[in-house]
């Protein structure tokens, strides 16, 4: 290539590797795998190293990915959060050690894994959590101390009261909570995640601290960035030193004396990736001695006291011997490869999905054919290729009826799933079922798959609503159940009448509305009447709510079968209004359409509290200070915010004020 060839696959590389950041750091929402991602921005370091001049200041190789969003502060780091350079083989290792030995001659080294997860930090006064951050950009993260404190194995409190100490640790979803969450995403035919590093992510960057908590998130606290008060002298001790203090550290690590051992050790981690109760994809390592750290220093980037190797996917080939079709909640076919079984990042996989029949149709897939497997993630296997055909193996078509019932099957409005057209197929009963009950839903305790399944095959319950017609009498009839717990169960299920409106409208499995859209359905209009009656328009008026959104439940309450549903659900004393709704009495609401700014610290509330009261309010939150920004609600030790408004002329009210301004609620 020429010069202007170059130039031009540089800022092509640099646009591709922008993007996938915010999908990666910011959204959450990877759209290629981490070592698809590593090889685009390698081939931009190589570029950057052979041509210096193509290098520019915002180029992704030169800072860190991520950046603060607006929902949360910002916090500034005092130390950087430094990310790391990524080697990929053995001779990078090496290069490495001899990089390093050029101004620490016999280095010892501390070989880690490499926890794949989201990196916060987390800093104590006089031995108490005061402040929790995410990384950012490196110089400026977001300030999730809430969120934070849902996490069990991150002390609130040290066992010793040092004055001052900032931690930087690793938040990750356990392989069993992960496997877990997405089951019961799939169960209700939500976008699952695509593996426990952004279910972390997504996880603890929520607004909502309670929902953080109940996604069992756990930390791995690998280093020290602040220390007052002791004084430390190598990152085995400091690693020794923080599990003395309370906190969860890195289950094993290795002393390494040269790149062989290095490298033995990478590999020894490497091999032990499917028994891990976590992720990792790869192995830090890192010198020892923290008074060589320092002579040996950092670039703009990475510290070069420090590398991560990173792994690359495992790939199999096995046999495809036969496809499976399962019918979802929604009627929607889903075919699943089953497989002869292989061991693959260290568990056996003998089923893998293949998604739909555009899935199939696009990587020619055939029964019998040998396939190429991995696990995305590590944790779902997944069809990557076709490697051979079978001789005389026909392309694959899926079935046009219904496996569980035998009625047509049909494509609706353009999309890629194959649906069962009966909406009384026992497949999608079964599995409206379970989610009626589920936790996120009516929540009824006692009614476990294997208890619905005996219901419904004893004739008892044929629609959801059946539940509440249930007698003692008729929970006796199961086997096993006793009169205790045929009380409990017929308790729990009258318990469920009382459920805040939301419940009830994600329990009714409204094809596209997850939790979170059924809360902002009744939010918005307060009455399930009140849902069943708006019109699209109104429902995609809803901020979140997008026109795909809007017309399924539109159409959903339009049926003739969803009317009888909602009069059903009336007659049986299930609640349908929001509950402890809040009005205002009278007056304009002064919070409407107005973004607010919060710095400082307030005398009553918490930041987090004041923000949830001005969003509640119809206001708007945001980090930072802007002509756009029409109120600053300022505390004491209010900083640089403060000063911005002050000189942009924006109106400026304490604590006080701000009690003034709230509209008395009923």
């Amino acid at each position: 290539m020429d010069i202007n060839e170059i130039k031009a696959r540089a800022e092509q590389l640099r646009s591709e590797i922008l993007y996938h950041n915010k999908r990666y750091y910011n959204e959450d929402s990877p759209e290629i795998s981490d070592y698809e991602y590593d090889m685009l921005l390698r081939e931009l370091e190589n570029i950057e190293s052979e041509h210096p001049e193509l290098m520019t200041p915002d180029s992704p190789t030169q800072r860190v990915g991520g950046e603060a969003a607006e929902r949360f502060s910002p916090v500034e780091h005092a130390v950087p959060m430094e990310s790391l350079h990524d080697s990929f083989s053995h001779d990078e290792i090496r290069d490495f050690d001899r990089r390093v030995r050029e101004a620490s001659p016999s280095p010892v080294y501390i070989v880690e894994p490499k926890i794949d997860g989201l990196s916060v930090s987390a800093e104590y006064r006089n031995g108490i959590f005061v402040r929790g951050s995410t990384r950012g950009d490196g110089l400026v993260g977001e300030d999730i101390t809430e969120n934070l404190k849902m996490i069990r194995s991150l002390p609130m409190k040290l066992n010793k009261p040092l004055p001052y100490l900032e931690v930087r640790g690793e938040v990750y979803m356990s392989v069993e909570s992960f496997e877990r969450i997405v089951a019961a995403q799939e169960e209700r035919d939500e976008k699952p995640f695509k593996n426990p590093r952004n279910a972390a992510a997504g996880s603890l960057r929520q607004k909502d601290a309670r929902v953080t908590k109940e996604r069992e998130l756990d930390i791995f606290v690998f280093n020290i960035q602040q220390l007052e008060g002791e004084a430390l002298n190598s990152h085995r001790q400091s690693l020794e030193y923080l599990r003395e203090l309370g906190f969860t550290v890195l289950p094993f690590y290795y002393e390494c004396k040269d790149a062989d051992e290095v490298i033995e050790r990478i590999e020894e981690i490497g091999s032990r990736r499917g028994e891990l109760a976590f992720q990792i994809d790869g192995a830090v390592i890192k010198l020892d001695d923290l008074g060589q750290r320092k002579i040996l220093g950092s670039t703009a980037k990475f510290p070069k006291w420090a590398e991560a190797y990173k792994y690359p996917p495992e790939e199999k080939e096995t046999e495809l011997l036969d496809i499976e079709i399962n019918v979802g909640r929604t009627g929607v076919l889903t075919p699943t490869a089953i497989l002869a079984p292989i061991t693959l990042a260290g568990t056996t996989v003998s089923r893998a999905t293949l998604h739909n029949e555009d899935f199939i149709t696009e990587k020619g897939i055939r029964i019998g054919d040998t396939v190429v497997l991995r696990k995305a993630g590590e944790i779902i296997p997944e069809v990557v290729s076709v490697s051979k055909h079978r001789e005389g193996s026909q392309p694959y078509r899926m079935p046009r009826l219904c496996p569980s019932c035998g009625s047509p099957v049909a494509y609706e409005n353009g999309e890629a799933a194959l649906r069962c057209t009966n909406t009384d197929c026992p497949a999608q009963l079964m599995r409206h079922m379970i989610h009626f009950v589920s936790r996120d839903a009516m929540d009824i305790d006692g009614l476990g798959e294997r208890v619905l399944a005996t219901l419904c095959e004893k004739g008892l319950i044929r629609s959801p609503l059946d539940l509440y017609r249930l007698t003692r009498e008729d929970i006796l009839t199961l086997e096993k159940k006793k009169d205790k717990s045929a009380d409990n169960l017929i308790r729990s299920i009258e318990a469920s009448k009382g459920n805040d409106l939301y419940r009830i409208v994600f329990a009714l499995g409204i094809r596209h509305i997850g939790q979170k859209a059924a809360k902002l359905l009744a939010d918005r209009f307060v009455t399930l009447d009140a849902i069943a009656s708006a019109s699209v328009e109104e429902i995609a008026s809803i901020e979140g709510f997008g026109e795909i959104m809007a017309e399924s439940t539109a159409a959903y309450f339009a049926l003739d079968e969803s009317k009888k549903l909602v009069e059903e659900i009336k007659a049986l004393g299930i609640n349908t209004r929001v509950l402890n709704e809040k009005k205002p009495i009278s007056g304009e609401n002064p919070f409407s359409g107005k973004t607010f700014v919060i710095t400082g610290t307030l005398p009553s509330y918490k930041r987090t509290e004041a923000a949830e009261i001005i969003e509640s309010l119809g206001g708007k939150v945001a980090s930072s200070v802007s002509k756009k920004t029409d109120y600053v609600l300022a505390g004491e030790e209010a900083g640089s915010k403060l000063t911005k408004a002050q000189a942009l002329g924006i109106k400026i009210i304490d604590e006080k004020e701000f009690e003034k301004m709230k509209n008395p609620v009923i």
